[in-house]
C-alpha cells in the first residue's frame, strides 16, 4: 500500500484553493488528514472533502505541525510569511504565488517541461504564473525539436485569474450594462463588461508586471536567457481559461505538419487543429480541462523559421491547482 500524506491547503476557500481541493479528490491523493487554511474571515467555513466536512482553519505559524505536504495559494505576502514555518517544520511546499518564483534557491517548475528542477528544492517549489505554463507546455516539445530564438506572445486572460470575487463582478458589470445602469469598477482599473483591458501594474520599462513575468520565467524555466520573449497580457471579459497567441521564430526549419505532429505526441497537450470544420480551442469548451490545447497551428508567412499557433489553457486548473498537485505527485512518487 502507498503511503498517505498529511496535506494542508493554504488559501482553501480562495479560488485557486477550492480547485486543488477538489483535484486532490479527483485524482484520489493519498490524503490521510487535512488541514484547510485561511484568513480569520473565513475560519470556520465548512469544505466537502470525500463524503466528510472539513472546518477551515485560520492559518498560524502553528498550522504546520503535523503536515508533511503544503500546498499554498493565499497571496504572494502570506507565503513569504508562513512558508519559510513550514520548511522548518519538516514541510514540502508547493507554492502557487508569485512570492519566491524568481529566487535562485526555489525551482520554478511545470512537471511536462522540468520536473528534474523540482528534485533540487530546499523544501519550497514555485508554480509558475498561469499564463507561462500553457505556453511552455506548449513549446517545450518544439523547443527540444528546433530551438527557440523567438517568442512573440499575446495573451487573452479570463477574469478567474484575479479572483473569485472579480467573476461575480463581471456578472455585476454585465448586467448593469445590459439594464443601462451605471457600471461599477470595484476589482478592476477599467470596465471589464464588453471590454479588453489592461489589468496589472507597469513597470518602469512600460511593460505590465505580468508580462515581465513571463520573459523571466521562460528563461529560467527553460534554463536559456538567450531566447527573446516579447509578450502582451490583456484581460478579457471570460470566467474562466486564459487564451494566447504564440509566434515563434525557430532554429531551425519546423514545418506546421512536423509540428502537429510533434505536439500531438506530446504529454498534456491536445491538438485541436481543423479550422475548415471550426475545429480549435475556446475557451468555453476547454474550461473544467487538465490539458493544453492547441490550435491554428500555420507557418509564419513573414519570416522562414516561423510558427503560429493558438493556446487555450484552463487557468484555474493546469495553470494554477493541477500543475501543483501534478508536481507534488512526482515528486513523492505517487503512481498514476
Amino acid at each position: 500500500m502507498s503511503r498517505e500524506y498529511r496535506v494542508a491547503l493554504m488559501g482553501a476557500t480562495g479560488a485557486v484553493g477550492t480547485a486543488m481541493l477538489e483535484i486532490l479528490e479527483e485524482r484520489n491523493f493519498p490524503v490521510s488528514s487535512l488541514k484547510l487554511l485561511a484568513s480569520h474571515r473565513s475560519a470556520g467555513a465548512l469544505k466537502s472533502f470525500k463524503d466528510e466536512t472539513v472546518v477551515v482553519e485560520e492559518l498560524t505559524h502553528d498550522s504546520f505541525e503535523d503536515v508533511d505536504l503544503v500546498l499554498a495559494s493565499a497571496g504572494g505576502s502570506i507565503s513569504k510569511e508562513f512558508l519559510p514555518t513550514a520548511v522548518k517544520n519538516n514541510c514540502i511546499s508547493i507554492d502557487n504565488t508569485s512570492a519566491f518564483r524568481m529566487d535562485p534557491d526555489t525551482p520554478l517548475v511545470i512537471p511536462e517541461v522540468n520536473m528534474h528542477a523540482a528534485h533540487d528544492h530546499q523544501g519550497i517549489i514555485a508554480n509558475p504564473n498561469c499564463s507561462t505554463i500553457q505556453m511552455l507546455v506548449a513549446l517545450k516539445p518544439i523547443y527540444d525539436a528546433v530551438g527557440i530564438n523567438r517568442i512573440v506572445v499575446s495573451t487573452y486572460q479570463s477574469v478567474s485569474g484575479k479572483g473569485g470575487a472579480c467573476i461575480n463582478e463581471l456578472v455585476d458589470q454585465t448586467t448593469s450594462a445590459l439594464n443601462g445602469r451605471p457600471v461599477k469598477c470595484e476589482n478592476f482599473p477599467h470596465q471589464m463588461a464588453f471590454n479588453v483591458s489592461f489589468d496589472w501594474p507597469f513597470a518602469d520599462n512600460d511593460y505590465t508586471e505580468e508580462e515581465m513575468k513571463m520573459v523571466h520565467e521562460t528563461h529560467k524555466i527553460f534554463e536559456d536567457d538567450s531566447i527573446g520573449v516579447s509578450p502582451t497580457t490583456v484581460r478579457v471579459p471570460v470566467f474562466y481559461a486564459h487564451s494566447e497567441s504564440i509566434n515563434v521564430e525557430t532554429r531551425e526549419k519546423l514545418s506546421a505538419v512536423d509540428a502537429r505532429e510533434i505536439l500531438q505526441a506530446s504529454e498534456g497537450v491536445v491538438v485541436m487543429d481543423q479550422p475548415a470544420e471550426r475545429q480549435y480551442p475556446l475557451a468555453t469548451d476547454v474550461a473544467g480541462s487538465d490539458s493544453v490545447f492547441v490550435g491554428r497551428i500555420r507557418e509564419d508567412v513573414s519570416i522562414e523559421n516561423g510558427l503560429n499557433m493558438w493556446v487555450v489553457a484552463d487557468n484555474l486548473r493546469k495553470g494554477a491547482a493541477l500543475n501543483a498537485v501534478q508536481i507534488a505527485e512526482r515528486l513523492l512518487n505517487i503512481p498514476k
